[in-house]
């Protein structure tokens, strides 16, 4: 086993607070715990991946916010300064954890989600009535002067498709009982049982994008998941269907579901997830009426925050007392 880097004897901490983009890191926690061995730099900017190295050369410790960074192993290699990563959550798909273990770097974890363990969920539905009932549009057209421009549509009979009906997926076939909605789900390995167990009926994937009123994702994002949701898939659903994505971008087929969009294929998509994120300024779907687009905000609220953060603060307080815990 590679032993831990170590700090240099009498000498602050450098650490870095990544990818702070609303300012709320400072006032979530007591950091002050921290300042009389660590020197606190937080960044409020995303940094460009060909910047990561040069930027964070001289930190000895960094604090991640789930996956808005990515730390491969080629460039934890180029970081031979750093010796923690305090990061939230225990599954960070964008961090090479091994790689870590093998330079000596002590990687610790937070436990949960506090009261923001459904927050995913909640945005889910958020972007469904969304689009259902046209509310950005009726929103800004109140603001011009206008008055009930757009006909909505209702929750209650209609369909919603699960692709994947994991704890996330589970949630949201509760919340749509409770509209009056029917749930039918699929993923790669969900059973007939399991998705009775989960309240929903199990069908194939051709049958719930043919079926559903509205499919919204699930699933984990890895080698067998990546693009799942194909050209083929939109292609079979509804004119008057929406597909809604809280849970990873590269789920779905990015250039398919603009061409969906902006051919009127489907009805409109509610997306809070991308191949790349911060999403391009210039990206085009940027430009899609029928697009509800939000920055990532399925996780982010201040119940999930104030836990990472004084969960990360008592980590680096432990690392710093030279009894880190993993």
């Amino acid at each position: 086993m590679t032993p831990l880097r170590q700090l240099p004897a009498g000498r602050m901490a450098r650490v870095a607070i990544l990818d702070d983009y609303m300012g709320v890191a400072r006032d979530l926690a007591d950091w002050s715990r921290l300042e009389d061995r660590a020197e606190l730099t937080f960044f409020r900017h995303a940094i460009p991946p060909e910047r990561v190295a040069e930027e964070l050369a001289d930190f000895d410790a960094i604090c991640l916010m789930r996956e808005r960074t990515d730390l491969p192993a080629e460039l934890l290699r180029a970081l031979p300064n750093l010796k923690a990563i305090a990061r939230t959550g225990r599954r960070t798909r964008t961090l090479d954890v091994d790689a870590a273990a093998e330079l000596g770097i002590a990687v610790m974890s937070t436990s949960g989600s506090g009261d923001g363990i459904y927050a995913t969920v909640e945005l889910a539905w958020g972007l469904i009535i969304g689009l259902m009932r046209h509310i950005p549009e009726e929103a800004g057209a109140m603001r011009e002067g206008a008055w009930q421009s757009r006909l909505g549509n209702a929750l209650y009979g209609k369909t919603l498709g699960l692709v994947g009906l994991g704890k996330l997926g589970t949630r949201m076939a509760l919340v749509a009982k409770a509209f009056g909605m029917n749930v039918i789900a699929w993923s790669p390995n969900l059973t007939a049982e399991r998705a009775r167990e989960g309240g929903a009926d199990y069908v194939d994937k051709e049958t719930l994008f043919r079926s559903a009123d509205i499919v919204s994702l699930h699933l984990v994002l890895g080698p067998t998941t990546r693009g799942i949701v194909g050209a083929g898939d939109l292609g079979r659903m509804r004119p008057e269907a929406i597909l809604i994505n809280t849970a990873r971008g590269p789920l779905v087929d990015g250039e398919a579901l603009l061409e969906a969009l902006q051919t009127r294929r489907i009805r409109g998509a509610g997306i809070d997830v991308y191949d790349g994120e911060p999403l391009a300024a210039s990206h085009p779907i940027r430009k899609e009426p029928n697009a509800l687009l939000t920055p990532h905000l399925g996780y982010s609220v201040r119940e999930t925050f104030e836990r990472f953060y004084a969960e990360t603060v008592d980590n680096l307080d432990a690392w710093l007392s030279e009894r880190p815990v993993f």
